[in-house]
């Protein structure tokens, strides 16, 4: 699976922290929200198009917080 993009909701700290993830494996694309940091709860989401899985993504960015995409590192060769 290939990680796309990464979102920050800008806070610091287990509660305040969340994270939304776009991926990719094949056709299938994937949404992750996830709540808490790295140790936290996660949703996912599963779709058969980029773009229905970047509406969803559109939708949790519309949530309050200073929303930021983070760098993807390029897959190691």
């Amino acid at each position: 699976m290939e990680q796309r993009k990464h979102w920050w909701n800008g806070k610091w700290g287990r509660s305040a922290r969340k994270d939304v993830y776009l991926r990719v494996s094949g056709d299938q694309w994937y949404v992750e929200q996830r709540a808490g940091g790295a140790e936290g709860v996660s949703h996912f989401f599963e779709y058969s198009s980029e773009e229905d899985a970047l509406n969803t993504v559109r939708m949790l960015l519309a949530a309050p917080g200073d929303w930021r995409e983070l760098s993807v590192r390029p897959p190691a060769r």
